[in-house]
C-alpha cells in the first residue's frame, strides 16, 4: 500500500504569509520551505503541511 501524497499545493501560496512580517512567501521545493526574505527566515514544510511557526523556523544564511 502507497501513502498518500503529501506534497505542498503551490495554490495556497496566496493565502500565507509570513507570520512575523506579514510579507508573502516564497516555496523552496527543493528544501521543503516557505521563505519569507523580509524575516530572513524558513518554514519547514512537512507532510505537505506548512509549519508557520517563528519557534520552528530556521534563519536564513
Amino acid at each position: 500500500m502507497t501513502e498518500p501524497d503529501a506534497s505542498f499545493d503551490r495554490r495556497m501560496l496566496e493565502a500565507l504569509i509570513c507570520p512575523q512580517t506579514h510579507a508573502t512567501l516564497e516555496y523552496d521545493a527543493a528544501a521543503q520551505e516557505l521563505i519569507s526574505k523580509p524575516a530572513g527566515l524558513a518554514f519547514p514544510i512537512r507532510n505537505g503541511i506548512p509549519v508557520l511557526l517563528i519557534d520552528e523556523a530556521r534563519e536564513l544564511d
